[in-house]
This record gives C-alpha cells, structure tokens and sequence, in this order.
C-alpha cells in the first residue's frame, strides 16, 4: 500500500490591509523572496460604501482602483514565477474588475488566466428576500423595517470555496468580492493541499493564518503596543503565512524587511476585532482558545493545534444605509473657566439655532486637554466638539457652521475654531444582519467564461449562532502577591484594539503564568469600566483566551452605528487599547520586576498603594 505524502506548507504572503495601504507593498512582497500566493485584502466594512459613492459617479468604479495599478506592476514577475494573486479588490463589480485585469494582462503580452467569484450581492433580490426575512441588526436586534432608510448595499460574506474553485480550474488570478477576510487563505490553502468540506481543523487553522495576515503589517510590528521590542522601526514588511496541510503554520515575513515577528505579534493580530474566542466562518467555526503560539526561531512563529467545527446556517451580511447629513465644528477653549465657557457656547449656538429638536441628532463632545499652571499654550488649551445630523441637509449644512462662526466676538473671551465653517457631508449606517447561506448562490465564473456554482457546506452547526455567553466573572478569590504599586496597566499588559460595527474590543494579554494569573483575577467586567469611564452604560461582554494569557473586552454600541456615522474622534476604537494600558492601576510589585527579555515591563511604578 502506497500513500501520498502531504504537499509542503504553501507560502501566502498578503500584500493589502484596506483599500488605501501602502502602494508599494504588493510589489516588495513579490519581488522580496519566495512566495506561492499573494492576497490582497481591500474591504473594510467601511469600504462597500465608499465603493457604491464610487460607483455612482460617471468616471466611478465599483472596485478598489488601485489595484490594477498594482498588479500592472508584478503581473510579468507573477507570471515568470508562477505566483498566483488572489484579491477581494472586485467589490461591488468583481466581473468589471476582471474584465481590467485581462487588460493588463493582454497590453503586457502575457498568458494568465483570471477568474472572479459572485453571488455576495444580495441587492438584485433584496426585495424578495425581505418578504421572508426581518434582517434583524446584529448589535440591536432591530428589524430592517424599522432602519428609517433603504439599503444601498448588502452583501452576504462568503467562504473560500469559489477561490479553491477557481484555482484548481487553472486560474492565476482570482478577484472576489465580499468575501470573509480570512477566505483568502482559506481558498488558497483548499487548492494547494486539497482538503475536503469537512476537514474542519485544517480549515479552521487557514482561517486563524487569514485572520493573523489579513491586515498585513499589524502581523509585523505595526500597530504594536510593545515599542521597546520593535528594533527595526523601518516599514514593516508584508507578513507571510507558511500553511501546512494539518492547518498549523509559521508566520514570517521576508528577510531583511522592516518590523518584527514575535508571539506578541502574532498574538495580538489573533486578538484583533474578535468577540469570543470561537470565530465563525462560512466554511467552518475556528477554536481560538485551543491554538498555542510558540516561537519557531528567529523572525517565524508557530501556530497550531486550532480546532474546527461545521459553520453555521446562516451567513453574515454587511448592509450599508445612507443615514442623512451631518456637520462637525470645533471651537478651541483657552485658559480658565473651561466648563463654563463651553455651557455658554453651547447655550448660545443652540439657541441660535432654534434648539436641539432642528436635529435628528446632536452629539457634544468637551475635549480637555488643559492643565493648571500651563506651561504652554497648548496645556491651556480644551476643544468643544459639536457635530450634528439630520435627514435632510439644508439644516446641518452652512447653516450649522455659520451659526457657530456667529460667537467669534459675542460669546466667550479667546473664541476660535479648528476650521473654518464647513459644509455638511453625506454619512451612512453600517447594519450587520444574517441571511440562510440556502438563500446565496456561490459562483465562479472561470477564466474560459464557464460558469460554476460553489455548494455550501453540506454540514451546519448553530451552535455559535448569536451571542456566545461571556466567560464567568471571577470569583473574587484573594490573589496575594505581596506589596501593590499603583502603575499603569501597559506596564505588564499589552493590548490591541478596533471596531467590528457598532461593537469596539479590547484584547489584553501578558506573558507569563503569574502575570495571567493575576490579571485574569484583577480585571473584571466591573474593574473595566470603571478603568474605561465612557463605557459606562453600554453592555461589556468579557471573554478569555487562557491559552494566549488573554481577556478581550467587547463594548456592544460604544461606536455607535459604525465608522461611517460615528461622531468619536477615534471611530474605530484603534486607540482604545492604548487608553486601557496607560490607566493606573494596582499591581503587585513582584510582577512588575523584568522577565526575561520580556518588553512588557515600562517606567518605575510611581507610588506604592495599600498591601
């Protein structure tokens, strides 16, 4: 009896983290090394909305236009080396983004075939679908008939499948739309070592390689909360996942590359925009909580032992809305009276304006940046952020921003903006729902024009559908350490924030057992919001990941209703994390004490508090 040895680990490099990331990078990830796959992830939520803006004007296109300028650069080299590209740049128009491609491709006199994915867009038949379905919000379980406005996009996230499919059809380029973000890897993975439908630990670990490259350089020392382990501060180079065919694999990056690779790296990618440590997909539910990290020698790090399980029924969908019109002004407070000051423009310009019930919505943010005793004069100095919104936008246009420009010499000693008065802008309202994935029609349309439909899985488990209950609160049990110094938590902690809708997360973790151990006790739901007061009044779903020493935090509508409508000067919760480390708190002494090469620990504790 013979067998087949399994195929060596295939080596995806992802080039592209949002629509708008560095230029040059798909170009050095080429031309940098060694590489069989290059994928490019183009589509934030936010993203869908700005490609249907795009798509409305008459030179618009409904994809990610830099793509193809991109490509055109290593599309010779990819052909010379046989790597295949695999993108979601097509968005709302995979075909016309593949009908570019073939341009390219032609004008350079090359021999690449390339083969797009559809069946994400729900909008053809929304109407119909709607007849069934409430399409109930994901974070408030509002029904879509209650939105107040129609959906300009919906687009259900599909699986890898339709990648796989094309790349075992022979297609060297593939463009899809709105896929999930790991999906790439995961396609790419299932071509390569030929896995089936229900080797669900195998795809399960493709999904976490997707998850950890999917934002490129944040794999690689960029957004890192660990500054003193980052040596190399160049541009980070593009991350690279080594995925073998049990699903475990080794994260990398070129040699010779800016940024770092390192368990923390790593770890905090896999934190990154997660709620419980079971991540579904469309093709499988991936176990974060039985992954272990270990360093694979220098610059490659080692992830294995994640376990899968059959994906749910239903597939997310990413809707957008056109939410109305909005209007930002800031006016700059100097010097005494804060408080005061910002009362009185505020009663000033609302009365002005007829008052509060002119707008569907009025958010007023005071910023206090101001000290006792400044130094300068930007010590002494606080910003009043008003921002308001309406349906329609005549009243929150230069109507607003003029009214505001109305104060310079009647209201408060030492008045100016920000800007000049603005016009108002569009916004919209991100609405994540569910559709049964029975109602998605996965398709490949291959290079040769041939048309096929990618089945679903045919296994489901609803297991993780909705809600997965947070982990228990601690039980309050004593954790003596000895003598605590009030310091901030980044001392020992490190973290990684960001935005998932409406819902903002915070992963922390630490690196040792004595560390985990305590900070596994110390923070609690409660603890948290009172160390992050604009919590306050929002729901704090508190899981743990005791394989990575973490805790992630999710804050249910602390943004509002996404990116695009949130009125927060950090709209997607990139800084958050930063905030949480830089809070005092109280912390054992020993632990503050270095291990290791650890890079955790910060400054001298500033006093000692109560033992």
């Amino acid at each position: 009896m013979t067998t087949t040895a399994p195929r060596r680990p295939v080596r995806i490099g992802n080039a592209s983290a949002f629509y708008g990331d560095r230029f040059s990078a798909l170009e050095d990830l080429v031309e940098g090394g060694e590489i069989d796959v290059v994928t490019g992830d183009y589509l934030a939520e936010l993203t869908m909305l700005i490609l249907w803006k795009a798509a409305r004007k008459p030179t618009g296109a409904g994809y990610a236009r830099t793509f193809p300028r991109q490509f055109a650069r290593v599309a010779r080299r990819c052909a010379e080396r046989g790597i295949k590209v695999v993108v979601n740049a097509g968005g709302l128009d995979p075909a016309g983004m593949a009908a570019h491609i073939r341009e390219i491709i032609a004008e350079q006199g090359l021999n690449l075939r390339v083969a797009h994915v559809e069946g994400d867009d729900l909008m053809p038949r929304l109407a119909e679908l709607r007849a069934e379905y409430p399409f109930r919000n994901l974070d408030t379980g509002r029904a879509l008939a209650d939105a107040g406005s129609e959906p300009v996009s919906a687009n259900a996230y599909l699986g890898g499948w339709g990648i796989a499919a094309a790349l075992t059809h022979g297609a060297d380029v593939v463009i899809a739309p709105r896929v999930t973000d790991a999906a790439l890897v995961v396609g790419a993975g299932a071509w390569w070592h030929g896995w089936a439908r229900t080797d669900f630990d195998a795809l399960a670990g493709a999904v976490a390689a997707g998850h950890i490259i999917e934002c490129g350089p944040q794999a690689t020392g960029g957004n890192y909360a660990n500054l003193p382990e980052i040596t190399d501060r160049r541009f980070p180079g593009s991350p690279i996942a080594e995925l073998a065919a049990d699903g475990s694999f080794v994260i990398t990056k070129h040699p010779g590359t800016g940024g770092l690779v390192s368990p923390g790296t790593v770890i905090a990618q896999l934190l990154y925009e997660v709620d419980s440590p079971i991540y579904p997909n469309p093709d499988v539910v991936a176990r974060f909580d039985a992954l272990t990290v270990t360093q694979d020698g220098p610059g490659r790090v080692r992830v294995s032992g994640t376990t899968g399980s059959p994906p749910p029924a239903l597939l997310k969908v990413a809707m957008n809305r056109i939410g109305g019109y909005r209007n930002t002004m800031t006016m700059v407070l100097t010097g005494l009276d804060i408080e005061e000051k910002a009362r009185w423009a505020t009663d000033l310009l609302l009365d002005t304006l007829g008052g509060v019930e002119q707008f569907d919505d009025v958010d007023i943010q005071l910023l206090r940046y101001d000290r006792p005793d400044p130094t300068c004069f930007a010590e002494a100095t606080a910003h009043l952020r008003i921002t308001v919104k309406h349906r329609d936008r005549a009243p929150v246009d230069r109507a607003f921003s003029d009214a505001v420009l109305e104060l310079f010499v009647g209201g408060y000693a030492g008045f100016h903006t920000t800007t000049p008065p603005t016009s108002a802008t569009e916004f919209g309202v991100y609405w994540p729902t569910t559709v049964p994935a029975t109602e998605v029609t996965h398709v490949v349309v291959h290079a040769d024009g041939s048309w096929e439909a990618v089945p679903h899985c045919p296994h489901t488990d609803d297991r993780w559908t909705g809600v997965v209950a947070p982990a228990p609160e601690p039980d309050g049990t004593p954790t003596d350490f000895g003598p605590r110094t009030r310091a901030p938590l980044g001392a020992i902690v490190a973290a990684r924030s960001g935005d998932k809708g409406g819902k903002a997360n915070v992963g922390l973790w630490t690196d040792t057992d004595r560390r985990w151990k305590w900070l596994r006790a110390h923070l609690s739901t409660e603890r948290f919001r009172a160390l992050v007061p604009e919590a306050a009044g929002y729901e704090i779903r508190r899981y743990e990941f005791a394989n990575l020493r973490a805790l992630n935090f999710v804050i249910v509508g602390f943004l509002g209703e996404g990116v695009a409508s949130c009125t927060r000067t950090d709209p997607q919760a990139k800084g958050l994390g930063e905030f949480v480390r830089a809070v005092h708190t109280d912390i054992p002494e020993v632990l503050l004490e270095p291990v290791g090469h650890t890079a955790l620990t910060a400054a001298a504790p500033l006093h000692r508090a109560g033992s």
